[in-house]
């Protein structure tokens, strides 16, 4: 289990002792992640209640379990110190996602910013333990509401209601919301809709990433200055403490972790709010055969003393203990293509075809409720719904699971749709997927008015055209239109009608048109050279549409004179 020596006691000088004492084992025993973030006497008011407006959480309570260290007795190390072991890198697949998620996001949107999602993660442990070990659906919101202790005044933050209870459901006071841990008031203004369901929900883990990472990246910070890095975990939670609780876990993600099926995560267990009152009383162990045991209460005073609680029974002789059910994800020996063909879309449009998998045990049968992970693989613009690169599939009837629907983005050619078992080391499947541009199979002129200009001069009215495909418009449908010699020889002309490039030489061939979300394009200007005739140009398009437009120059008819009246 992790080292516990986070444990933050709230107020007086006890805090700095058990600050100093933590920090000075960590640093004897030169444990990875430990980094150094200021001495406590550069802010002695840093454990005082800041401003609840300074921080995301309104300084809530959040777990101080600390990860476990790799090297525990290093000579000088005291006390000796817990081994390392892989649970606590785990984070739950859907979880991993959305971090990993808002990175992306936020490195197009504000790559100033260099968020790294890895301090997501941190800041998701320490705050909820990574949405309570994953307990989440299959888009990301937690099965049921994770809410902080309530903000009175007693022990925290006193913060009145600012949301009507809508996020929290009390009308009196705030309380923390989400894995993420955001105040209402705080949510109202940093609130987002990462997965595209059309709701900002503090409880979503998409959404709560989202919003984590954009307060993180307020006012202009860049994290990869420490600094920076620094203020913006400050102002989650305004804690020394818990600023290098965060760097510590941080510093420890960076060093490597994986993906666990969701609900299987390590929980934290040390809280800096014990001894407040507002964590939930623990009731008494029970005893074998199922029967609670003795609660303790205090002596009456002048009566008799409570009953001293008796040891534990034995089970009776030849009674089986039973054996834990594995879930059904580490039951899963394999995965096998469950007949998926080849997952083709056009630019913009849905998939038709996507990939299904079966998951199977070591004796070859399905197996039911099993994690799977769908996972977008190289540079596409294709997205499954909600905007995401990778979600969790549970398998059903049969233990198949089928990708969620999936459209592609404007980025032609193929790229790899990747599906492994959550959190386990087994072989994967990668589909190659294919985006092909938008097509169109008919080219047409809204118009027939004749396309004329005098020689040295431009044609007065436009090359405008509609594309469609099987009868439907043809919207964003790449044209090529190239100035030719003949209909039967559709080489480039060098002579005649032309077009004008950025620099205003002539060139007889455009490409990278596109039609409108219409399917109609409007050509450029054309101008004329000194050559008279009637010349061709030629239109083309994905799909196989072709179109010849004349382009007519002649010298302008001389006007005829009027007569002179007799005298």
């Amino acid at each position: 289990m992790a080292a516990q020596f986070g444990r933050r006691l709230r107020r007086g000088a006890a805090t700095t002792a058990v600050a100093a004492a933590a920090v000075a084992a960590l640093s004897a025993s030169q444990a990875p992640g430990v980094t150094s973030v200021g001495n406590d006497s550069d802010n002695p008011t840093s454990e005082s209640t800041a401003p609840p407006e300074s921080s995301a959480t309104g300084n809530s309570p959040y777990y101080t379990d600390l990860p476990p260290l790799n090297s525990p007795n290093k000579p000088g190390a005291a006390p000796a110190l817990p081994v390392a072991g892989p649970a606590e890198a785990g984070i739950p697949a859907t979880v991993l996602a959305a971090y990993k998620q808002a990175e992306q996001t936020l490195a197009s949107s504000d790559p100033a910013c260099r968020l790294p999602w890895q301090l997501l993660a941190a800041i998701g442990k320490v705050e909820s333990g990574q949405a309570r070990g994953g307990r989440v659906d299959a888009n990301g919101t937690t099965l049921t509401p994770i809410l902080g202790p309530v903000l009175n005044g007693v022990g925290f933050a006193n913060i009145s209601d600012t949301d009507n209870g809508a996020y929290d459901g009390d009308r009196t006071h705030d309380r923390a919301v989400g894995p993420m841990q955001f105040i209402p008031s705080t949510w109202a203004t940093w609130g987002q809709d990462a997965n595209s369901d059309g709701s900002k929900d503090p409880n979503n883990i998409y959404d709560a990433a989202l919003a984590a990472g954009k307060y993180l990246c307020a006012g202009g910070r860049d994290l990869s200055v420490q600094a920076d890095l620094d203020r913006a975990i400050l102002s989650y939670n305004h804690s020394r403490e818990y600023l290098r609780t965060v760097m510590t876990w941080f510093e420890y993600y960076k060093k490597g972790t994986h993906q666990v099926p969701d609900g299987t995560g390590v929980l934290p267990t040390d809280r800096s709010d014990r001894g407040t009152g507002a964590s939930p009383t623990p009731t008494a162990p029970p005893t074998p055969g199922g029967t609670p045991g003795p609660s303790p209460s205090p002596s009456n005073p002048g009566g008799s003393p409570s009953p001293t609680p008796q040891p534990p029974q034995p089970s009776q002789p030849g009674t089986p203990t039973p054996t834990p059910t594995p879930p059904p994800t580490a039951t899963v020996f394999g995965i096998e293509n469950a007949g998926t063909g080849h997952p083709t879309a056009t630019a913009g449009g849905a998939f038709t075809e996507l990939p299904k998998v079966r998951a199977k045990n070591r004796s070859g049968q399905s197996v039911v409720g099993a994690d799977l992970v769908f996972e977008i693989v190289g540079d596409t613009g294709a997205r499954f719904s909600g905007n995401r690169t990778a979600v969790v599939v549970r398998t059903g009837t049969g233990g198949i699971a089928v990708a969620p629907a999936l459209t592609a983005g404007e980025k032609t050619g193929d790229f790899t749709l990747r599906v492994t078992v959550a959190g386990r080391p087994l072989p994967r499947i990668d589909y190659v997927a294919t985006v092909s541009p938008r097509q169109a199979d008919a080219l047409a002129r809204t118009g027939d008015k004749e396309l004329t200009a005098a020689p040295g001069g431009e044609f007065a009215d436009p090359v405008e055209v509609k594309a469609t495909f099987k009868g439907a418009v043809a919207a964003g449908v790449a044209v090529t239109a190239t100035m030719i010699t003949a209909a039967d020889d559709p080489a480039e002309n060098t002579k005649g009608p032309y077009f004008k490039d950025a620099d205003g030489k002539a060139v007889r061939t455009l490409t990278e048109l596109k039609t409108d979300a219409d399917g109609v394009l409007v050509l450029p200007k054309i101008f004329s050279d000194e050559y008279t005739g009637t010349f061709l140009l030629r239109l083309t398009t994905e799909g196989g549409a072709t179109l010849t437009v004349e382009l007519k120059v002649a010298p302008a008819p001389t006007p005829t004179p009027t007569p002179s009246p007799a005298t």
